[in-house]
């Protein structure tokens, strides 16, 4: 097993990556919480899976647990589900003394974490991501969010969870179309850490291969956002660098309208960003197409769809890292030296239009 420590000014907690772990989940929670309520929250479709294995092995720990699942999807997270959650816990009578476990993806993961930091100003938290996605990214660093029709994740808040508790058994369960995207999210992290966690990406030829190295290609990345998360909790500074390729990611998401996962998202505006700042001198001529050969030996889509540069800007717009009239994107000064770049809104235009007109 390895164990991360994750030490911020509001919660220091453990994120765990075992493989078998989740047959062992009561045995695990019961070293940070006391026997208790809890609200499992999960989806249609992890739900299936795994539901009963946990609710069992809770309930012969002591815990009285209640099974909440939402639809699996993007779409749940939504104020609709956020009021039948919270509705749920208040008629079920938790209270502050109880706790919600989010088994699932990255959608339950920021859906579960916002309804557990809402519900009577906050109850405990522990997070059983079963996606890579959620796995190498948003299960750690306490960022739980609901999305608007003008923009993913604008709603939300800070909250750590109590554990974080990683089983990389999960992911052979996957389609394989889900495992690939959340490889989009390791190749951000690699990208960013370079050294000896890109030269490992080297061994990942095809899909499978992610399966093989899942233990070090998770316990790497959290590792990583540990460090940024531990620096920067409220993404003042450092921490916006775990937004590298999501400057143009989350606007292909936004109008993608579901046809585009996120890690797929991700994976072009990786690509694309490079793109833009080859065009402007400051990333080095080839790392668009360094990243784009990692992405794509597992099939992830590397070019941008055909998308008008006014619906582009407009969705980047609404991107959180806008400040006042300037938009701060990450770059590459080199694999492993990443860079924030303010960007006035009003030269937006010029610095995209390399993005939509190279092929990677």
């Amino acid at each position: 097993m390895t164990t991360i420590e994750v030490k911020t000014t509001t919660a220091d907690y453990a994120v765990k990556v075992k493989i078998g772990s989740l047959m062992t989940v009561a045995q695990a929670i019961k070293t940070v919480w006391t026997p208790r309520r809890i609200a499992l929250i999960t989806d249609t479709t992890v739900g299936a899976l795994y539901a009963d294995q946990v609710q069992t092995q809770l309930m012969a720990g002591g815990f009285t647990v209640t099974v909440l699942t939402v639809p699996s999807g993007e779409a749940s997270k939504s104020w609709a589900q956020t009021m039948r959650l919270v509705e749920a816990l208040s008629q079920a009578h938790f209270t502050r003394n109880d706790g919600v476990v989010a088994l699932g993806g990255g959608v339950v993961g920021d859906l579960a974490g916002f309804v557990a930091s809402i519900y009577m100003r906050g109850i405990s938290l522990i997070q059983l991501p079963t996606s890579l996605l959620a796995q190498v990214d948003s299960s750690v660093g306490g960022k739980t969010a609901l999305d608007l029709p003008t923009g993913k994740n604008l709603v939300g808040s800070f909250y750590q969870p109590d554990l974080v508790l990683i089983d990389p058994q999960t992911l052979t369960t996957l389609p394989q179309r889900m495992l690939v995207e959340g490889y989009g999210e390791v190749v951000k992290c690699a990208a960013l850490v370079g050294g000896d966690f890109w030269k490992l990406l080297q061994s990942i030829q095809q899909p499978d291969d992610i399966l093989l190295l899942a233990p070090q290609l998770i316990a790497r990345s959290v590792s990583f956002k540990a460090r940024v998360v531990m620096a920067d909790e409220k993404e003042g500074g450092q921490r916006q660098l775990l937004n590298f390729g999501h400057t143009i990611g989350h606007a292909v998401e936004l109008l993608g309208r579901g046809r585009w996962m996120h890690g797929e998202a991700v994976a072009m505006g990786l690509v694309a960003v490079c793109q833009v700042f080859e065009a402007q001198g400051l990333t080095p001529v080839g790392t668009a197409q360094a990243v784009a050969a990692r992405l794509a030996v597992v099939g992830l889509p590397t070019e941008l769809p055909d998308l008008a540069l006014n619906t582009v800007l407009t969705a980047m717009r609404h991107d959180k890292k806008v400040h006042g009239d300037q938009l701060t994107w990450v770059y590459l000064a080199a694999l492993g030296q990443p860079q924030l770049q303010p960007v006035p809104l009003t030269d937006l235009a010029t610095w995209v239009a390399p993005a939509l007109t190279t092929v990677a």
